[in-house]
């Protein structure tokens, strides 16, 4: 007769311990992940928190009252083309001749599309705009506590050292139809604030440059206090 085999049991008995054991691992392993992703959330959160408290931080700024404002250009100036070519039309369809409907169509573009980009660069570049903080001139914005001092306006024949000094601005020069305001930067840098308008211009700057001065804040908020 085969004897039993008395292994067996043991066998069964050794593999119920090893699936408990992998049951527990695949459990702590379920945790670990739990707590990672867990992890990760809070993460997330906090860096929404800061980012929260940045854009608070950024949107908090108060520049206070636009003061002087130029655009440096004028979107009407766009229309000119148009009229213009309006006005040829005219001309040829009144007239015996024939009309040059693609000539016209080519050279409306073209005038558009060159005033476009004209007025465009001008409000980009020759633009200034004036607040109770700061001073922006083209695409360059500096705080008025930067500016250390306010030169007058030279009217005697010596040339001043500020005139030949370079312009605020992305520009290497004053641009056209525009004066310079000589200013000292704080870092002792000598340079030209500029306008069209230079007289109204200069005294906005100098009232508002000797508000900053003494650390007045813009007057929304001093009438807020």
């Amino acid at each position: 007769m085969t004897e039993p085999d008395e292994s067996r049991p043991d066998d069964e008995a050794n593999e119920i311990p090893d699936v408990a054991e992998t049951a527990a691992d695949a459990a702590d392993a379920t945790a670990e992940a739990a707590d990672d992703t867990a992890d990760t959330d809070d993460t997330d959160t906090a860096a929404a928190d800061d980012t929260a408290t940045d854009d608070d931080t950024a949107e908090a700024v108060d520049e206070g009252e636009v003061l002087f404002y130029e655009p440096g250009g004028s979107w009407w100036v766009v229309s000119i083309g148009p009229i213009l070519i309006g006005a040829v039309l005219a001309t040829e369809i009144a007239g015996p001749g024939q009309v040059h409907w693609p000539v016209m169509m080519i050279f409306a573009v073209i005038l558009v599309g060159f005033s476009l980009v004209q007025v465009h660069a001008a409000r980009t570049h020759v633009s200034v705009r004036l607040t109770e903080v700061t001073l922006q001139q083209g695409t360059r914005k500096l705080p008025l506590t930067d500016i250390a001092k306010i030169y007058p306006e030279n009217n005697g024949p010596e040339h001043q050292t500020w005139e030949s000094a370079r312009a605020l601005g992305e520009l290497p020069a004053v641009p056209r139809r525009r004066k310079g305001v000589g200013v000292k930067l704080a870092d002792g840098g000598l340079a030209q604030a500029w306008a069209r308008d230079v007289g109204r211009f200069r005294d906005e700057l100098t009232v508002a440059h000797q508000a900053a001065q003494m650390g007045l804040p813009p007057r929304g908020r001093r009438d807020d206090s």
